[in-house]
C-alpha cells in the first residue's frame, strides 16, 4: 500500500460535489501517492442528494465520482493507489455496485468496499427522530475505512463519514493505530481537515491571494507518519502554494473552540504546531488527543418550506423614496390572505453618484418570501411584484421575471448513541465486519483554557485608521445555522495586538449583523488566531438563504475590509 514504509502519502481530489473534474486525473499522474480521497458530502449536498434518491430510489450518491472512475480507474489500479471517498452519500452499496461494474466494463481488477450505518432514517421513530425528514445521518469515523483498507480493498466508498475520517482510516490501517492512540488519531484529523477542502489549502479562498499564482491551484497532500504528524504538501509544479499561512486558514474552516470533536479522537487545535520546512511543505505535529464524546452528531434534513425572490432594479436619483413607493404598492397589490408568512425586503446600495455606467448607477431591492404554502410564494406574489409597472418608480424593471416558488431545506443536528449505530464495513469479498463505537469517551463539551492565555499587549504607539485585512487574514463558512469566522495575525506582535482588540463587543461593532446574536470567542494562540462562532447568523441553514450570503463564505472578508485604528508599527 505505500512506497516508503515511513511515510503514507495521502492526496485530496475534491473538496465538494462539483469541484474541478480533472483534479483526480491530475493528482494520479502529478506525483507518487499512496491513497487519493476525496470529499463530495456537504450539508446541502445531503439535501440534493436526498431529493435525487426521492425521484429514483437507485441514486443518491455523487454521480460526478462515478464519471471520474471511468476516466482514471484504471490509472488508479496501474499505480497502486488506493481510493477513498465519501462520494456514496446516501446510498455508499449502490455505488460501489456501480463501480464492480463499471470495472468489469473496463476490464480493470479493482476490489470495491463500501461502509455503511450511517443512514438513520429507515430507523427514524426507533430513535425518536422527528417526522417529515428527507435524510438523517450519523457522521462516522475512520474504523469502518480502515477495515475494508485491510480487507484487501481498491476503492473504498462511504456514506456520511466526518470529512477527517477519509484520511484518518487509511493512517489506521497502514500504521495500525488503536482506538487508544488519541494524540496520533487527534493527528490524523488535523491533516484530514487540512486536505478536506482541496484547494483551499493550497491558495484557494486565501486572504493574501495576489502573494501567488493560484489561477489553478494544484490540489493538497499529507505525508503522514507513524506517530500522527504529516507534512502538507503538493504535487511539484502545480499552481498555488502551501504556507503556514494558508494551512492556517485552513484549519480555521468551520471550526470553533479548541475542542475539535469527532467519533474517533477529540484533537485539541490550540495543540497544533506548524512548522515550514521548505517551499511547498508545512509540518503538524504536536497535536494532543482527547477521548471522543459520548455521543454521535447526527445530521437531519427536511423541507422547510417553499421561498421566492424578486429584485427590482432601482437607479439614479431618489433610490430610498424610490424603494419606499415599490414597498408601499407590493403592500397594496397583495391581498392580506395571500401574504406568505415571511416577506423580507433588501435595499443593496450598489450604486454610485455621477456614475459613468447604467449598472454602477443602480441599486437592488430584494423581496425574499418564504412560506409553507408553495401557492403564497407563486404566481400571486408574481403578480403583485410586476402589476405596478407602468404605474411605478421612474425606470422600473427586475433583474428577472418572476417565477414559481421553489422548495428549501433545512438542516438540523441532532445527537444519538453510538451503540444504535450499525457502523458497518462490507469488504470487497461481501463479509460484513461491525465497527464498534469508541472504547472510552469524554465528556461532551469541557471548559476551553481561560482568556489568561492573552499574550502582553503591544506598547502603546501611534496608530492609523487601516482595513484589519491589512494586519490579519480570516477564512469563514457555516455549520447550519450558525457562522464561523476564523481571524489570524501574520506576525507575532499583531497576534499581540489582534488577541486584545479583536473582543467580541468590537466584532459586534465591526459586523452590525451580529449586534443582536449569541457570539463565542475563542483563542488559539500557536496559530495566532481568534475564532468566532456566530450562533443564529445563517437563519436555518444555506438551503434557507436567510441571508445574501448564505454559507457565510464572505463574512471574513466583509470584516477584513472593515476599518479600525491599527498601530502603524504593523502597517
Amino acid at each position: 500500500m505505500v512506497r516508503d514504509g515511513a511515510v503514507l502519502r495521502i492526496g485530496n481530489a475534491s473538496g465538494f460535489y462539483g469541484d474541478r473534474f480533472a483534479a483526480v486525473r491530475e493528482m494520479l499522474t502529478g506525483g507518487p501517492l499512496d491513497v487519493l480521497t476525496g470529499d463530495y458530502l456537504a450539508e446541502l449536498t445531503m439535501l440534493i442528494l436526498a431529493r435525487d434518491r426521492l425521484k429514483d430510489p437507485s441514486l443518491g450518491y455523487a454521480r460526478t465520482f462515478l464519471r471520474q472512475m471511468e476516466e482514471c480507474l484504471g490509472l488508479a489500479r496501474e499505480r497502486d493507489v488506493r481510493i477513498v471517498v465519501n462520494a456514496g452519500g446516501l446510498n455508499p452499496a449502490r455505488l460501489a455496485e456501480e463501480l464492480r461494474a463499471l470495472a468489469r466494463r473496463l476490464g480493470v481488477a479493482a476490489a470495491v468496499a463500501h461502509v455503511e450505518g450511517d443512514d438513520l432514517l429507515p430507523r427514524r421513530a426507533e430513535l425518536g427522530l422527528p417526522d417529515g425528514l428527507l435524510a438523517a445521518n450519523a457522521y462516522l469515523g475512520g474504523f469502518g475505512i480502515a477495515a475494508c483498507l485491510s480487507g484487501g480493498a481498491d476503492v473504498v466508498v462511504t456514506g456520511r463519514v466526518t470529512d477527517a475520517a477519509l484520511v484518518v482510516g487509511p493512517g489506521i490501517a497502514r500504521f495500525g493505530w488503536t482506538p487508544e492512540d488519541l494524540d496520533t488519531l487527534a493527528g490524523a484529523v488535523v491533516a484530514g481537515h487540512v486536505l478536506e477542502c482541496g484547494a483551499q489549502a493550497t491558495g484557494g479562498n486565501y486572504a493574501f491571494f495576489q502573494e501567488h499564482d493560484v489561477t489553478r491551484p494544484g490540489f493538497p497532500l499529507a505525508e503522514l507518519r507513524a506517530d500522527g504528524s504529516s507534512v502538507i504538501t503538493k504535487h511539484p509544479g502545480t499552481g498555488g502554494a502551501v504556507t503556514t499561512g494558508t494551512v492556517t486558514a485552513q484549519l480555521l474552516y468551520e471550526t470553533g473552540g479548541p475542542r475539535y470533536l469527532g467519533p474517533d479522537v477529540t484533537a485539541r487545535l490550540d495543540t497544533v504546531r506548524l512548522t515550514e520546512e521548505g517551499s511547498d511543505r508545512v509540518r503538524i505535529d504536536g497535536v494532543r488527543g482527547e477521548a471522543p464524546p459520548p455521543t454521535l452528531k447526527a445530521g437531519l434534513n427536511r423541507l422547510g418550506g417553499h421561498l421566492n425572490e424578486v429584485v427590482y432594479v432601482l437607479t439614479g436619483l431618489d433610490i430610498e423614496a424610490k424603494a419606499a413607493l415599490v414597498r408601499r404598492q407590493f403592500a397594496d397589490a397583495l391581498p392580506p390572505a395571500a401574504r406568505p408568512a415571511e416577506l423580507r425586503w433588501t435595499l443593496v446600495r450598489t450604486d454610485h453618484p455621477d456614475a459613468a455606467t447604467e449598472e454602477t448607477a443602480s441599486a437592488l431591492l430584494r423581496l425574499t418570501a418564504r412560506d409553507q404554502d408553495p401557492a403564497k410564494v407563486g404566481r400571486q406574489l408574481g403578480k403583485a411584484a410586476v402589476e405596478s409597472g407602468l404605474s411605478g418608480y421612474p425606470g422600473f424593471h427586475l433583474t428577472a421575471p418572476p417565477g414559481p416558488g421553489t422548495p428549501y431545506g433545512v438542516f438540523s443536528a441532532v445527537s444519538v448513541d453510538p451503540k444504535a449505530v450499525e457502523h458497518t464495513a462490507v469488504l470487497p469479498d461481501g463479509r460484513r465486519i461491525a465497527v464498534p463505537p469508541a472504547p472510552v469517551t469524554g465528556p461532551a463539551a469541557q471548559p476551553d483554557r481561560p482568556e489568561a492565555e492573552l499574550p502582553e499587549p503591544l506598547p502603546e504607539g501611534p496608530t492609523r485608521r487601516a482595513p484589519l485585512g491589512l494586519v490579519a487574514g480570516a477564512r469563514s463558512g457555516d455549520k447550519g445555522g450558525d457562522a464561523n469566522l476564523g481571524v489570524w495575525a501574520r506576525s507575532e506582535d499583531g497576534w499581540r495586538w489582534l488577541a486584545h482588540v479583536l473582543t467580541v463587543e468590537k466584532l459586534r461593532e465591526l459586523l452590525p449583523e451580529t449586534e443582536e446574536l449569541p457570539v463565542a470567542r475563542h483563542l488559539l494562540p500557536n496559530l495566532r488566531a481568534v475564532n468566532f462562532t456566530l450562533t443564529g447568523l445563517l437563519g436555518e441553514g444555506v438551503a434557507a438563504r436567510h441571508r445574501f450570503d448564505p454559507q457565510a463564505k464572505a463574512l471574513g472578508e466583509w470584516l477584513r475590509a472593515r476599518h479600525l485604528d491599527i498601530p502603524e508599527v504593523l502597517l
